[in-house]
């Protein structure tokens, strides 16, 4: 079950250790399966699921993935969180949980408004310009049409895709993956977020971007904001976060300050 709830009224709107501290993420001992098709004999293709049906044969087996497993932890305003753990350790999952794309099977996640989700999958419309793109995607994070045309051009100086040339102005099917990442985050990053979920998208791009990133996200947490930033990158969760959240096979192992957090799980990785 996801469930939105509302700040408390006349909550301050920066927040400092000294201050309340407001909850905007809460996560009660959240479980989360996938279910799996496996293979079975005759293939899984459409032509070979056809068949199955036409003979009356089985279908696949299904088998259950237990993704996360009694996650629970409280996020607040002002934070920048980071999430590492191995491959498949449940760090991407938890978030399109938070995002409320994923159901919990089990337990709760509680959000203060509507979490915005920032993924190197991210939608953008490949047909459209990098220009038009921008348009309409702060028009879908609910931004004023003033406010869009007023941060058209600094969105694209930010992303840096025209650096070699007029690339704001070509479909997107013709950029790189890295030059969509970086628009993608230039775009989520130009509004104000409660709750701001990152997949990722500081891995793509030179030193130059990431470090324009990673202050973007410092001034996102500073604006009262909470940022969850998924990596495989640990310099960029270092310079990022002050707090980090360790998942393993799905299971929340440590949950403190970022240093002591990695240091345990780089001592983890290397005893593998």
């Amino acid at each position: 079950m996801v469930e939105h709830f509302d700040a408390p009224v006349g909550a301050s709107a920066t927040v400092t250790r000294t201050q309340e501290r407001i909850p905007t993420v809460v996560v009660d001992d959240a479980h989360i399966i996938y279910r799996v098709h496996q293979g079975a004999a005759g293939g899984t293709t459409p032509v070979a699921a056809l068949r199955r049906l036409v003979k009356r044969t089985h279908a696949p087996n299904i088998r259950e993935v237990h993704a996360v497993k009694g996650v629970s932890f409280t996020a607040y305003r002002g934070e920048a969180i980071g999430l590492i753990g191995t491959n498949g350790s449940g760090k991407s999952t938890i978030l399109r949980a938070i995002a409320g794309l994923l159901p919990v099977n089990r337990g709760s996640i509680y959000t203060q408004g509507q979490p915005s989700l920032l993924g190197v999958n991210a939608a953008l419309l490949n047909d459209l310009s990098g220009e038009r793109n921008v348009t309409l995607g702060c028009l879908a994070m609910g931004m004023h049409p003033d406010d869009v045309a007023n941060q058209a051009a600094g969105i694209i100086e930010f992303s840096g895709i025209n650096e070699r040339g007029d690339f704001a102005s070509l479909p997107m099917r013709t950029y790189s993956s890295g030059m969509a990442a970086r628009l993608r985050f230039s775009i989520a990053a130009a509004k104000k977020h409660d709750v701001l979920l990152i997949d990722e998208a500081l891995a793509t791009g030179d030193k130059g971007f990431r470090k324009r990133s990673e202050q973007r996200v410092r001034e996102l947490r500073e604006g009262a904001g909470t940022v969850f930033l998924v990596s495989h990158q640990l310099s960029s969760v270092r310079d990022t976060c002050e707090r980090t959240i360790w998942l393993e096979s799905g299971v929340l192992r440590m949950d403190g300050p970022t240093d002591e957090v990695i240091r345990a799980y780089e001592a983890y990785a290397n005893s593998k």
